[in-house]
Formats: structure tokens, C-alpha cells, sequence
């Protein structure tokens, strides 16, 4: 059983240990690598070791927060960091030899199996960025310029630039600050959520013509085939946050994006919901889990089988307009 740490303990934690390596998720997003990369320069900051361990996954649009701590070959910590990862099944594949031996786990989803020997686990947070900048806050009393960007990024990603339901007024406030410290909120957000490539557009086209809808209109299912992705000319920057795709319908309470992997028979399914539908609970019957309303997990089945199960799991959760 991990000990449970609060913010302020997590901080003397920190201050009281050096040489650190911080490990993000698999398929890392902005609030992933956003936290790893300014946990490591506030670290450095304070004349701290603190390296992050490269993600293969991580996609251009994100590498800009950790490619400057990009942990050496060989390198061995005397402490390893977990951030924004709920289990060890979802560590990269080149974290796997840390399986069973991560120090110090920072994260905010619920479904945290608290793998971890120390876990610092803030439900409330819509992202794990907010908890982050209070730990730093309590670690030096101040956040950098540079660190300010890096959890800008982590706050705004989570949260799809504060519009989804997950955003609180604390999210909003420490928004505020980090553009105080320093955070290019300008250049973040039209990088972030106001640009658009060509492989993007097409894949989107793709996803709204092909869009299907159950219980009257409350839910909105998307499949990406592997297909689509090829003759879209998509890559995986392209696909960040494709799953917000099927719930911005009108009237859609549960959007759900079917996404082919490496086969047919290897999808990831991400589920997006209002407050009336706890996306956490639906994904939970298929061994996945995360928040109330924005959860996921992985099924070695094809995209018709899925949506076979999905649809006798909802009629326990969605009730039809």
C-alpha cells in the first residue's frame, strides 16, 4: 500500500532528496510532458539532479517541454517520479524496468492504483498541472517563467483551453498566475488549439461525416480506422485531443472515439461526458478508468465488436432525450 502524501508533505519529500527521473505516460499529452518538464526545471532551479526519461510517443507538439531534460543513457536515479499515470500499464515500453519501483507518484485521476511507495494524489484538480504548481509553490514560493509555459500548457490541454466541464474557478486562477510569471499564453494557445495541418483538417472532415449516433441522440460514436489515418496523411500530433470530436454535437451527452492501433483487433476507446454521465464508471466494466467525464481503455477486439459492448453497457448509464 503507497503512503499517501498531501502537497506540503510531497514538497519536503522533494527537498529532502536529489537525483530524480520523471517518467510520463504512454501516448504523453500536454499535461503529462507540461508537468514532467517544469517539475524538472524547478528541480534544476533548485541545484537538484532531475532528468525525464524520453517518451517515444511524445509527438512534436509537446517535445518542446522535455527535450531539454532528456534524461542520458545509462543514467541511474536515486529516485524515480511518476506524473499524470494512474497505473504502471500505462508506462511507456521503456519504462517497464521501473515497474515496481517508482518512488514517488504525482497525479490526479481517481483511478490511481497507488502503485507507487509515496502517491500525491489531488482528485479535485482538473489537471495534474494545478497540483504541480502548488507543489512548486510550496517547494520555492515562486514559478519561473519557463516552468510558467510548461504548466500553462499542462492546465490548458487538460482542460481543452478551459472549455471543458472539468475547468474549475481554482483552474482559472492559476491560470492567471502562471500568465503573470511569465506563461506565452498567446503563442500557446494559437499553437496549441488555433492551428490546424492539413492531416488534421481531412481526418476531422472524416470523423464528422462519419459520425453515428445511439439513444436518441445522446451518444455520439466516431471510429478512426487505421484507414482513414493513412489516406488522411495524419500522423499523431494530428490526432491530440480527436476524442472531444463526437461531444461537441448538440445534445450528444456521451461521446465516445473508437481508435485502431497497431490492428484491427487493438483499439483504444476514449469516452467524453457532461456531469449527468460518469464516463470513469462506463470504462471501468472494460478494465479502464480516469475521471467522471473523460475516461479511456484499450480492447484487443475490432471496431463493430466494440461498439456491440459499448452499446449494451450504456442503456445501464444514458437515458434518452
Amino acid at each position: 500500500m503507497s503512503n499517501i502524501l498531501t502537497i506540503a508533505e510531497t514538497a519536503a519529500w522533494l527537498k529532502g532528496r536529489d537525483d530524480f527521473l520523471i517518467i510520463t505516460h504512454r501516448r504523453p499529452d500536454g499535461d503529462t510532458l507540461g508537468c514532467a518538464g517544469a517539475l524538472a526545471q524547478s528541480l534544476r532551479e533548485q541545484k537538484k539532479t532531475a532528468y525525464v526519461l524520453h517518451n517515444p510517443e511524445t509527438t512534436p507538439r509537446y517535445a518542446q517541454f522535455v527535450e531539454d531534460f532528456r534524461a542520458p543513457d545509462g543514467y541511474r536515479p536515486g529516485h524515480t517520479i511518476t506524473i499524470d499515470t494512474a497505473s504502471e500499464d500505462l508506462f511507456p515500453m521503456n519504462g517497464n524496468g521501473y515497474i515496481g519501483a517508482v518512488s514517488l507518484c504525482i497525479d490526479h485521476h481517481p483511478s490511481n492504483t497507488l502503485y507507487a511507495e509515496f502517491s500525491c494524489i489531488d482528485c479535485a484538480a482538473a489537471s495534474c498541472g494545478e497540483t504541480v504548481y502548488d507543489l512548486l509553490m510550496i517547494m520555492s514560493g515562486s514559478v519561473s517563467s519557463g516552468c510558467a509555459g510548461k504548466l500553462y500548457a499542462a492546465l490548458s490541454t487538460d482542460t481543452g483551453c478551459f472549455s471543458f466541464a472539468n475547468t474549475t474557478a481554482n483552474t482559472l486562477r492559476i491560470a492567471a498566475l502562471l500568465i503573470e510569471a511569465g506563461a506565452p499564453h498567446r503563442e500557446l494557445n494559437k499553437q496549441l488549439f488555433r492551428t490546424r495541418t492539413i492531416g488534421r483538417i481531412k481526418i476531422e472532415g472524416m470523423i464528422f461525416y462519419g459520425l453515428q449516433f445511439y439513444y436518441g441522440g445522446a451518444v455520439a460514436i466516431s471510429a478512426i480506422s487505421r484507414k482513414m489515418t493513412e489516406a488522411a496523411g495524419s500522423d499523431e500530433d494530428d490526432l491530440d485531443d480527436i476524442a472531444s470530436i463526437p461531444g461537441s454535437v448538440e445534445g450528444v451527452s456521451t461521446g465516445i472515439t473508437i481508435r485502431e492501433l497497431t490492428s484491427e483487433n487493438d483499439c483504444k476507446v476514449s469516452v467524453r461526458t457532461n456531469h449527468t454521465v460518469n464516463a470513469h464508471s462506463i470504462c471501468e466494466r472494460f478494465g479502464g478508468g480516469g475521471h467522471p467525464m473523460a475516461a479511456g481503455f484499450t480492447l484487443e477486439k475490432t471496431i463493430p465488436e466494440i461498439i456491440e459492448e459499448l452499446l449494451q453497457v450504456l442503456g445501464d448509464y444514458i437515458c434518452a432525450p
